[in-house]
């Protein structure tokens, strides 16, 4: 090959990379085609959507045109619609029951579903059975395709139970139903109730579903849907914490929007979905994997008595030929720390459920403070006492005395700053307000000399914070404290009324609610009282801008009694009995610390200094830069 056959081949190599850079598609033509392939998909949805519904008028307009009493034709006309799955599309309903000593389920022999599930140790904020769900509330059912192009689903076909329900020496109880078909191919849905849990097993068993199915098949869709009961007295304040939880595989758990209607395709495969109330779930757990996931949350109306209504559709594997099952876990029981976290024991990294993340105990440093100090704290305690009043207020004290120490920092940090407040007012004379710079490095030289740091008094508070919020999190998602009584509350994880008024008052209803809670009246009035003692301890209350501050700080606990005042009466207890313990804190330091010595020592402390060398932080370098750039603006006015 010479030279100019390379050039050549070259070249040409050249003008095909070129022309194909050229004319790659730019990112919106690739959106444009994805948009173009999703209508595609949608479309072909749409259309099997539509099959779907053709075929069930037809049988239901073909049926009623003949004559009932003529069997021969009604079985026909059966056997054309539901194909092989004929033999299973009538019967009669009849039910079986799963129960142990947590759960009652009772299942249904159409569909082989579970009809309803009712939670043994809990009730209703009215004191009637605590069910999930009932009758038509919920469905989980599989379409199935066969190879004649019949289109059926499981919630329309009748199974028959493997005779009774089967209990083995350790308590566990086994349901069998099976799906038949007009030949020798079968399913088989197996239930399995362990006993005292939660959580029950489903198995699919296929046995020559490869001769009814189409060839190549291996996976089936199914569709998972529920109304969401209002369960708890406050209906405003529980479907704030209801909503759709998932988990990817070897992934994190994410959810769907609690406070409006929300929707989400999910391309990636999915653990488990949880259809979650705020202290209560029904959670569907794949052996494998969910994949082509689709879920749906809407709101209902308060007239409705329900929540929200939920929905998942969603593609799972499936062997026709039997060899191997599908597999699931579904849970019903309360979103309580310690059971949710039972179900990881033995788990190691990706293989964990998580499904403690149903519990909404906060993010980062706030949900670590719950997980490693409330939450063991108050199992402790809840293992010798059972007045949950009793364990927050024990709880508060030993919080409230760990604490102590930057408690006590604090003060005496603001104690320093009172005492120093005569040499302050000083400074602020001698230099005008126009010369900024200047007088705050004044003021900074001051407290350099007597070892005083406006921070350290900000510190203690922000230390604190953590648990602050931890608590926020921690006492409306605790099932613990739900429906126990302590004073005039009756219910520790809902509101204390202790006025109530009917109607719609605009603004107030729908911010403050129809009433008034005596805890968050007691806590709003405790702030109040420790914001003011607060007030009179500090060194800025005659400062600018001081008086507005001082109003923001009495406006603040205003502003929580309306937002506390539908939140759990157990948060707003606690934090009125924490403000209570502040407030005495507080007059006893004040009553141990003595403000004349106390300035004795720092002025001891400022001689002691003036004879060492002194070395300048960086905040004072700043402090004289900004000094010098000021000077030299105002030589440049002039």
């Amino acid at each position: 090959m010479d030279k100019n056959t390379i050039f050549g081949f070259v070249l040409i190599a050249l003008i095909l990379i070129g022309f194909s850079v050229m004319n790659r598609p730019n990112e919106e033509e690739m959106a444009k085609q994805q948009r173009y392939n999703d209508s595609i998909a949608l479309v072909e949805r749409a259309k099997m959507e539509a099959e779907i519904a053709r075929q069930k008028a037809e049988t239901v307009l073909t049926v009623d045109s003949v004559n009932p009493n003529d069997t021969t034709a009604v079985a026909d006309l059966v056997a054309d619609a539901y194909g092989d799955f004929s033999v299973a599309a009538t019967g009669e309903e009849k039910f079986y029951t799963l129960e142990n000593e947590l759960v009652k389920l009772t299942l249904s022999n159409k569909g082989g579903r579970i009809y309803s599930a009712l939670l043994k140790k809990y009730q209703t904020h009215d004191s009637l059975p605590l069910v999930l769900f009932d009758a038509q509330e919920s469905n989980l059912g599989f379409t199935l395709i066969t190879n004649n192009n019949r289109v059926v689903n499981t919630s329309n076909l009748y199974f028959e139970p493997l005779g009774e329900v089967k209990k083995d020496a350790k308590g566990t109880q086994t349901l069998v139903l099976r799906l038949k078909t007009s030949g020798t191919a079968y399913m088989d849905f197996t239930y399995t109730l362990p006993k005292d849990n939660y959580m029950l097993s489903f198995g699919i068993k296929a046995n020559d579903m490869n001769k009814v199915m189409p060839a190549g098949t291996n996976f089936i869709e199914m569709q998972w849907f529920s109304k969401i009961r209002q369960q708890e007295k406050g209906r405003k304040f529980e479907d704030r914490y209801s909503n759709i939880h998932y988990k990817y595989v070897a992934d994190g758990v994410e959810k769907l929007s609690e406070s409006k209607n929300d929707e989400k395709k999910i391309p990636n495969k999915v653990k488990w979905i949880a259809f979650k109330d705020q202290f209560f779930s029904s959670i569907l757990i794949a052996g494998d994997a969910f994949t082509s996931t689709s879920l749906v949350s809407k709101t209902e109306t308060e007239e409705s008595g329900y929540l929200k209504t939920y929905s998942a559709d969603m593609t799972v594997a499936f062997d026709p030929t039997g060899k191997e099952s599908t597999n699931f876990n579904l849970f019903f029981g309360p979103n309580q720390y310690k059971v949710l976290s039972a179900y990881d024991k033995g788990l190691k990294g990706d293989d964990k459920l998580s499904l403690r993340s149903l519990i909404p105990l906060g993010w980062g440093i706030f949900g670590w403070v719950n997980r490693f100090l409330i939450i063991p704290m108050f199992n402790l305690f809840s293992r010798f006492i059972s007045n949950f009043g009793i364990i927050i207020l024990l709880m508060t004290v030993v919080i409230k005395l760990g604490l102590y120490p930057l408690t006590y920092k604090s003060y005496i940090s603001s104690a320093k700053m009172r005492v120093l407040k005569p040499e302050i007012d000083e400074i602020n004379a001698r230099i005008p307000a126009e010369k900024a710079a200047e007088r705050q490095k004044a003021t900074m030289e001051l407290y350099s000399k007597v070892g005083v740091s406006p921070m350290s008094g900000c510190l203690p508070v922000l230390l604190q914070m953590p648990i602050l919020f931890a608590m926020f999190s921690f006492f409306p998602s605790a099932i613990e404290l739900r429906q126990e009584s302590f004073l005039w509350a009756n219910d520790l994880s809902s509101y204390d009324a202790i006025i109530s008024w009917g109607g719609n008052i605009p603004l107030v209803t729908e911010y403050f609610g129809n009433h008034i809670s005596l805890f968050t009246l007691l806590m709003t009035i405790a702030t109040l009282i420790s914001t003011k003692l607060n007030m009179t301890n500090t060194a800025t209350q005659d400062q600018p801008g001081a008086g507005m501050m001082k109003w923001m700080m009495y406006l603040m606990p205003i502003m929580f009694m309306f937002m506390f005042n539908n939140y759990a009466s157990g948060l707003s207890y606690y934090y009125f009995v924490s403000t209570l313990i502040s407030i005495i804190q507080t007059y006893a330091i004040r009553a141990s610390v003595d403000e004349k010595k106390l300035l004795a020592q720092l002025h001891a402390k400022r001689n002691s200094n003036a004879k060492k060398p002194v070395k300048k932080s960086g905040f004072m370098d700043r402090l004289e830069k900004m000094q010098r750039e000021q000077q030299k603006a105002i030589r440049n006015r002039k």
